[in-house]
């Protein structure tokens, strides 16, 4: 995705009684949702982060490029660990889980200093939330775009989506939206990546959302594909 495209989706999520802002740092572009503007600690928090991944990058060649899991090293910080083993799980490389393990770690970072947090970082989220949540599901391409939302119940979890047809995400399908929800951030991220590679057409929704649903630590899979959808899990779909 350009810098200069405007993000719609990041005015899907309802975040009534939250404040939003924007944390920009290198290629880390946050919109965060907390009970107070919290941006000098998200921006320390994604610099973290981001130090953890390039430190470990620079001693490690293979890390940045590969497409199949990676043995994880005994130096990998903890940040890169969780990128390690949620790509062993979805069969990516390690940075297929990038978007997903930030967003974590940042909404964590600010969880100490507020109770609800909700942290996007290029359409992949994390939320620590004390009520429930409804977040509309963007599929540009697709009828179905801006008609459908999930319901995010109290709790902590992450909300990873891959597209196909738009945005920055690499997948190599053609997918409109995937959308899968975790208690990891990275697994989310690395497991909307994979099963978004998998999808060709609307043929391939149902046998993708299969696969996805047997990944370990999976909670929620939702795939389109056109008019096509295909769901499983716990969490409640409504209409938006």
């Amino acid at each position: 995705m350009s810098p200069h495209e405007p993000r719609r989706y990041r005015r899907l999520v309802a975040a009534e009684g939250l404040v939003a802002f924007e944390v920009a740092v290198g290629e880390t572009d946050l919109m965060v949702l907390a009970e107070r503007d919290l941006r000098a600690e998200a921006r320390a928090a994604a610099r973290e982060a981001r130090r953890q991944i390039e430190s470990h990058a620079a001693l490690h060649s293979e890390f940045l490029g590969a497409r199949r899991p990676l043995p994880p090293p005994t130096d990998a910080q903890p940040i890169v660990a969780t990128m390690y083993a949620a790509a062993r799980i979805a069969g990516t490389g390690p940075m297929a889980a990038v978007a997903g393990a930030v967003a974590e770690h940042v909404a964590r970072g600010l969880a100490e200093h507020s109770s609800e947090v909700i942290v996007e970082n290029g359409g992949d989220l994390f939320a620590i939330t004390s009520r429930e949540r409804t977040v509309a599901v963007a599929a540009p391409g697709s009828p179905l775009d801006g008609h459908i939302a999930l319901a995010l119940p109290p709790g902590e979890r992450s909300l990873c989506t891959s597209s196909g047809t738009i945005g920055h995400s690499a997948s190599g399908g053609r997918a409109d939206a995937v959308v899968i929800a975790a208690a990891d951030g990275a697994l989310a991220d690395a497991i909307a990546t994979a099963t978004g590679n998998r999808v060709s057409g609307p043929e391939d929704v149902q046998t993708s959302v299969e696969w996805a649903r047997g990944r370990e630590g999976v909670q929620y899979v939702l795939v389109i594909c056109g008019e096509t959808l295909g769901a499983w899990g716990e969490l409640e779909l409504r209409g938006a």
